[in-house]
């Protein structure tokens, strides 16, 4: 699976950031939800390692087959929640690299 999230060799890649505990994310949402909805007591905490992994290295097909199962979905239905994870992580690589685009997102997410 190719990488989605910065490079290997990106200044701001160390496999790890401190806000993947905590950050909030599409993908997290729905793996959160889903978890909770299956039973799992420690749904919060299968989500801190799975949603990074998703933004900036990408599932594998059994990563993806594993949540499956978990989740009672589809590989498809996986493949359909990260989508918009994706999206907002282009959007924020935008805002990292044009700050002056801060403001006009701002403005689109309100409407």
């Amino acid at each position: 699976m190719p990488v989605i999230g910065p490079g290997r060799d990106d200044p701001e890649y160390d496999n790890y950031g401190p806000t993947w505990k905590t950050q909030d994310t599409p993908f997290r949402r729905w793996l959160v939800g889903k978890l909770t909805a299956a039973g799992f007591q420690y749904a919060r905490d299968m989500a801190i390692s799975c949603a990074p992994a998703n933004r900036y290295h990408g599932l594998s097909d059994l990563e993806m087959g594993t949540i499956a199962i978990l989740t009672g979905t589809g590989i498809d239905e996986v493949r359909a929640a990260h989508k918009p994870d994706i999206a907002a992580w282009m959007r924020e690589q935008e805002v990292r690299d044009h700050p002056d685009l801060a403001d006009l997102n701002r403005i689109a997410e309100r409407h």
